[in-house]
């Protein structure tokens, strides 16, 4: 027969190691055919059996022995103590008279029994199943149960038992060695409705800690709980357990229970988390890098005492328990740790990003929340006017000066569509350039749309590295400059609207190919970097002066001026970033980009949902940098 499976796990790779045993039985069967015909149903029987096993119907085949109450009691301690990942059974040899006294009209049944088990692989065996022909001479055939039926070595009241002992699992680093997650205090919190004396007070304690706790729905699973069983709420971090421990304890029928987790200490979108049952990477780096840094647990199977549980023999062991190794990335620890203070004291969605640009290193990649999406890394968002960065590069390529006048009407209709800049100002016709950057003038680039071409903005996208595929290290969205269609998409790619996107790491990495006047891939996971992108132009020496100068205007003269004072001569471009919310109501995405040129260190600020670049990121930049 084929091999039949059930998949009830997942699978963790290892070596097929097959313990042959002798079969019980010796001699073949012979005779006229009707000896052929008893052994085709033997054979029939052992196959049902084996089948129901296989496919984790333990009672239809504990049904088909002489024994159901015992055979599915040792089948399903077996099942339950083995945890494989599948099981799969194959007849492997002709039917045979086992011998032994009152077994004349017993045929035996050899087979192989191979199970897929977590630490180990496959592991195989061989057994044999002796089965009785039915008194009444009907077809069916009855296995006669045994444990030595489950395992040859297995005596009665014993089990299969796989032990499994985890390998320490590795820390991701930061660039100078300390640790960005490992094992920390946590506190899961519960609920004992039997002492449960003041819902109310219990419910309000809870609601305070800010956690997303839906208290409606946890009274109603408390109600029906057992009293005298604990009703799980919450894990804890142990600040935010700290924070609140004072409250949770005065309420009685609140318990707190400390433990251990893997989490992250900083970066934790980017970092990750670990499931805390199976111990594997659930997201970030964590998940990507799981199996480095979960290393080769050590297991074995082993004949155990089904009574007391002690183990009594060691069938297979496998070597292992190997630590993991750890991830090292490129973050800093304190520009990390500045970008996260920054954020969590404004308390508002966004995002701060910073790269070296003498390397391409990322330096930090904060979110907030600090347990929310990785948008630092993976954010799809309009640029708004940072984009103008590159709108400017593409006319000084194309031999405009920083001085020539551009104009800056205060409005601008293309196609029957209007084009106005923040708050309708307008500078007047004689507007340059470097006035139109700095004061971040829409309507100087729209109402300047000849001169530019539908790829023109793809191509210079190309000397940022934008819209390739980059090998940082971990997920990143690595920005998207389509080829315009139509004079609207023109338009509203210029002031980095329509079709442009990016996230904060590609809008940090355009700061620092301005810095550098190269570009630089940005990395974050070194070692794992294989290939980094090589721009497929480079801005001229020229361009890239002339977008450092008027960076550093918009510092001194224009909409970054919150950035003024700040040390380490600071150069900046700010971006208001129109969109729809999922009300349909028009918002604003917020954005700060630039650099610092003594300090070699570039950054993006994006702040999510409400104000604009200059009022609102330009204050969060200003304090992340001043932080530093």
């Amino acid at each position: 027969m084929g091999r039949n499976r059930v998949r009830l796990g997942a699978l963790i790779g290892g070596t097929a190691v097959v313990v042959v045993l002798a079969v019980l039985g010796v001699l073949l069967v012979r005779g006229d055919g009707g000896g052929d015909d008893r052994a085709d149903r033997a054979r029939s029987g052992a196959e049902s059996f084996l089948d129901a096993w296989a496919s984790g119907d333990l009672e239809a085949a504990a049904g088909l022995t002489d024994d159901p109450e015992g055979a599915q009691s040792l089948l399903d301690s077996v099942q339950g103590n083995m945890r494989a990942e599948s099981v799969a059974f194959e007849v492997s040899g002709d039917p045979v008279e086992p011998g032994g006294e009152g077994q004349d009209d017993a045929l035996a049944v050899p087979f192989t029994a191979t199970y897929t088990l977590e630490g180990i692989g496959e592991w195989s065996y061989d057994s044999t199943a002796v089965m009785l022909p039915a008194e009444d001479g009907a077809d069916d055939w009855t296995v006669r149960w045994e444990s030595a039926l489950v395992h040859p070595q297995l005596a009665e009241g014993q089990t299969l038992v796989l032990s499994v002992e985890d390998a320490e699992r590795a820390p991701v680093l930061a660039a100078d060695g300390s640790e960005l997650a490992g094992p920390s205090a946590v506190w899961d919190i519960s609920i004992w409705p039997a002492r449960l004396t003041d819902p109310d007070a219990a419910y309000a304690a809870l609601d305070e800690l800010d956690a997303g706790i839906d208290t409606e729905a946890l009274a109603d699973r408390v109600a029906e709980a057992d009293p005298d069983r604990a009703v799980s709420v919450i894990t804890l971090r142990d600040a935010d357990y700290q924070e609140h421990a004072d409250a949770l304890r005065a309420v009685e029928g609140l318990q707190a229970r400390e433990g251990s987790r893997t989490l992250a200490h900083a970066a934790r979108p980017l970092v990750g988390g670990v499931d805390p049952d199976t111990g594997a990477g659930t997201s970030g780096l964590q998940e990507r890098y799981d199996e480095q840094l979960a290393g080769t647990a050590a297991a074995a199977v082993v004949i155990a005492d089904r009574e007391s549980g002690d183990a009594v023999e060691t069938l297979h062991e496998q070597d292992g328990g190997e630590p993991g190794t750890p991830v090292g990335t490129t973050l800093d620890p304190q520009v990390q740790q500045a970008a996260e203070a920054a954020l969590e004291d404004l308390g508002r969605d966004g995002s701060i990003v910073a790269v070296q640009p003498s390397s391409g290193h990322v330096l930090a990649a904060a979110d907030w929340p600090a347990d929310g999406f990785n948008r630092s890394l993976q954010g799809q968002l309009a640029p708004g006017s940072t984009f103008k960065v590159l709108t400017a590069a593409a006319l000084l390529e194309g031999g405009t000066a920083t001085d020539d006048v551009l104009g800056c009407p205060q409005y601008v209709t293309v196609d029957g569509q209007r084009f106005e800049n923040q708050d309708e100002f307008e500078l007047g016709p004689g507007t340059t350039l470097r006035e139109a950057i700095t004061a971040s003038c829409n309507t100087a680039f729209i109402d300047n749309l000849d001169r530019f071409e539908h790829d023109s903005l793809s191509r210079i996208s190309e000397s940022f590295g934008i819209g390739a595929v980059w090998d940082v290290g971990a997920t990143t969205f690595d920005g998207s400059v389509p080829v315009t269609e139509s004079p609207n998409q023109l338009a509203g790619s210029l002031i980095g609207q329509d079709r442009v996107q990016a996230s904060p790491l590609v809008m940090a990495s355009v700061a620092a190919t301005v810095a550098d006047g190269t570009f630089r891939q940005p990395v974050l996971v070194p070692d794992a970097v294989e290939e980094r992108h090589e721009a497929g132009s480079e801005l001229s020496q020229g361009t890239a002066e002339a977008l450092r100068s008027m960076m550093r205007d918009t510092v001194t003269d224009g909409s970054a001026s919150a950035l003024d004072g700040v040390p380490g001569d600071p150069h900046g471009k700010t971006g208001t970033a129109e969109f729809r919310d999922e009300d349909g109501e028009l918002s604003t995405n917020a954005w700060m980009i630039g650099f610092l040129a003594d300090s070699d260190l570039a950054f993006a600020v994006m702040l999510e949902d409400g104000g604009s670049g200059g009022t609102d990121a330009g204050p969060l930049a200003a304090d992340f940098l001043n932080a530093l």
